[in-house]
């Protein structure tokens, strides 16, 4: 099994590009973790948001691997503890399947993204910025796999 996070947006600051490069490293045996970045879709004065965002989940489902199970963080799913992450983690690596984990824009994800979805996943209440959401996703999945190893990492 194999994930991919999905992300709009393109060229995350040193600090996010490092950070991520480290969890996806120390994930990489447990579960190798690739990046794709989308292209963002063309805002500001005169340009329609909801067209940009259309635009953008056009994109994002062109990069699903192909029977994938999609996972899209948004703010209206469900939120779990990284031990209820590492539950569902198990279920996945059940199913076969390869993962794909996806962040929207600045509005948040098509509609038809979210119908493609099987499950939706928030990290809480706090808006936080998609590049750090990045990080924050490479780390509990690097979390949830390191307890299924049984590996001393979580100390909770």
């Amino acid at each position: 099994m194999k994930a991919r996070l999905i992300a709009v947006g393109e060229r995350a600051p040193a600090w996010v590009a490092q950070g991520f490069a480290e969890y996806r490293q120390r994930l990489s045996h447990w579960l190798p973790l690739e990046l794709v970045e989308i292209e963002p879709g063309l805002r500001g004065k005169g340009r329609d948001a909801v067209r940009a965002t259309h635009d953008e989940g056009t994109r994002v489902l062109a990069a699903l691997p192909k029977n994938g199970l999609v996972v899209a963080l948004d703010g209206r799913g469900r939120e779990w503890s990284s031990e209820q992450l590492s539950q569902r983690l198990e279920h996945w690596r059940g199913q076969g399947r390869d993962l794909a984990f996806l962040i929207g824009g600045p509005e948040g994800h098509a509609p038809e993204v979210l119908q493609r979805a099987d499950e939706q996943w928030s990290l809480g209440a706090l808006t936080l910025p998609h590049m750090l959401v990045r990080l924050l996703v490479a780390e509990q999945l690097y979390r949830a796999a390191s307890m299924l190893a049984n590996h001393p990492y979580h100390r909770a």
